[in-house]
């Protein structure tokens, strides 16, 4: 809410008698002392952001998102987060990553594999308060570096500054607790704010190609924006070019060339990153408080063999519930506690996708997918379709085998270099063309690049994609569809913080839950807990895991 300053100067507003101002003054004195002598520090709105048009798109009703309100109460109440009630406060009364700490609850001298340990957080603020309030955002993981072992924690918030995780101790060895602050609840709050203004922290340009004067050709490049609700998240009234999807209804638009006509858009690229934060929400933003470890409880845990095990006998397949942990790595190698995951050497790969059609569809880590494929797939050649070797769409075939892997990016909004706009499609318009099969594998991902928008928009993107998938799995009940979730991009500021990701899973996940023949790979945890450093693109150990639960998924071992 944007609050409207006053002018003092005005006679009108402040025409005061003696007695009044004696009395404010009165006042005045009064109050400071009593603020001065009780609380150290005093509390303070900071400058309202700067023309964010903040809840632009509240007005965006479940129907306008094509699911109904019963759903749409749902999926509010799996993301609901908790967090301060007020607006925010001096940076001083923020979590604090030195003084918030860990402690890990009654330390055994020995434990076995299978069991647990819980890890207690107290979240504390830079004049080492305790926090009354939660909301705060953590990453924990148990790890063994030597090892090269891992696990993801779930972290549990009781809306009062503490913080429960219970981690699983899957491996035998010895392990050590880690805890980061990623957000403050103060920067989540910030997050939640901005995320459903209409305030364009994405841009993109489109380039318009046509004839010009004597025979020339000339281009334009102006800029687009996607539009969203009654004013758009990029409102430019009616100077625009609009092109509306047919099947999805997605509007995306552009600025009016000056010469060309609008059916002279041919390039889409991105654009420029712009900031709503004022100079107080950049300073709860600073990187020396955003994803940092706190200090804890750093007790070696010793945990010995368990002849019961953990591992997961039962092959993969959709339906199956995804647990936290969904798995830990273990000298590097990923083992699923949802299912039977194997590992896939270059013939077993082979006989895997064998007379098999594999659609990947989404953004650049499914890209990485079909990279791994064309490097470890003996005999796959990629086509040379004249598209953009990182841009797309492509295609890789190995004939004897009759092997044929696509990838293809999603459609606008996307963060790409300049690319055709018609070999930018919508992923749920593009499932509608696949006849579908044993023979077919379709797999998608759609998170990285819709951070930068509304979540009411992704909702609705989603839900064509459901209605697209229960076409296709009505026609072709045989086909193999899977869902990769989102991962940890490494990232932690206003435009691609993990908080955005971890709620877009969340939606995806919740909206799929019900849709049978579907199967969720939750490469989230995969990368969360891993010992390389977070990045937008998983390194090549990472991928190589990914891999093979893709693999077992599409093979069911």
């Amino acid at each position: 809410m944007v609050i409207p300053s006053t002018n003092k100067s005005d006679p009108s507003v402040y025409k005061l008698g003696r007695l009044h101002v004696f009395l404010l003054a009165c006042f005045i004195c009064t109050s400071t002392y009593l603020i001065s002598w009780k609380w150290p520090v005093v509390r303070f709105n900071p400058p309202s952001p700067k023309a964010a048009h903040l809840n632009a798109s509240s007005r965006i009703s479940a129907s306008d998102m094509g699911i109904s309100q019963e759903e749409w109460d749902r999926l509010q109440k799996a993301l609901e987060w908790s967090g301060p009630d007020h607006d925010i406060t001096q940076l001083n009364l923020s979590t604090s990553p030195v003084y918030t700490t860990f402690s890990i609850v009654r330390v055994n001298d020995t434990y076995k594999v299978g069991d647990k340990i819980r890890v207690i957080i107290t979240a504390r603020d830079h004049i080492k308060n305790l926090k009354t309030y939660g909301g705060d955002f953590f990453q924990v993981k148990l790890l063994n570096s030597k090892l090269k072992a891992s696990v993801y924690g779930k972290v549990i918030d009781h809306r009062n500054g503490t913080y429960t995780v219970d981690l699983l101790l899957p491996w035998e060895g010895q392990a050590q607790v880690f805890v980061r602050l990623v957000h403050s609840s103060e920067v989540v709050w910030i997050l939640k704010k901005y995320w459903e203004s209409s305030f364009p922290r994405s841009h993109y340009y489109g380039y318009f190609v046509g004839p010009g004067p004597k025979g020339t050709r000339i281009t334009e490049k102006v800029e687009c924006n996607l539009k969203w609700g009654s004013r758009g998240s990029w409102s430019k009234g009616n100077c625009c070019c609009e092109y509306k999807d047919v099947k999805t209804e997605t509007v995306w638009q552009c600025d009016r060339p000056k010469q060309l006509s609008c059916d002279n858009w041919v390039y889409h690229e991105r654009g420029a990153l712009k900031s709503p934060l004022n100079a107080f929400e950049n300073k709860v933003f600073a990187k020396k408080l955003t994803n940092i470890n706190i200090p804890g409880d750093k007790t070696t845990i010793n945990v010995f063999s368990n002849s019961a095990g953990i591992v997961k006998t039962e092959r993969c397949r959709s339906g199956l519930i995804t647990p936290v942990p969904a798995g830990f790595y273990f000298k590097d190698v990923w083992k699923s506690l949802i299912c039977n995951n194997q590992l896939f050497n270059a013939s077993q790969m082979v006989n895997c996708l064998k007379n098999k059609i594999v659609y990947l569809f989404g953004d650049s880590t499914t890209r990485q997918w079909f990279e791994y494929f064309e490097r470890n797939v003996p005999g796959i050649k990629r086509l040379n379709l004249h598209t953009p070797r990182t841009g797309g769409p492509l295609m890789a075939v190995e004939l004897k085998n009759n092997i044929i892997i696509h990838w293809s990016p999603h459609s606008v909004p996307i963060r790409f270099t300049k690319m055709l706009k018609t070999d930018l499609h919508h992923i749920s318009n593009d499932i509608d063309e696949i006849a579908g099969g044993s023979h077919a594998v379709v797999v998608f991902t759609y998170f990285a690049h819709l951070v930068f928008h509304p979540l009411t928009f992704y909702v609705h993107e989603v839900a064509k994609m459901r209605q697209a998938v229960i076409r296709l799995l009505s026609r072709a009940p045989d086909t193999t569809v899977i869902i990769k979730s989102g991962n940890t991009a490494g990232l932690k500021n206003i435009f691609q913080s993990d908080w955005f990701m971890l709620q877009l899973n969340t939606v995806l996940r919740e909206m799929f839950s019900d849709i049978g023949g579907v199967m969720y790979m939750d490469v989230w945890q995969m990368t969360s807990c891993h010992y390389l450093k977070e990045n937008i693109h998983p390194g090549p150990v990472i991928i190589a895991n990914e891999m093979n639960m893709l693999l077992s998924h599409i093979c069911h071992p």
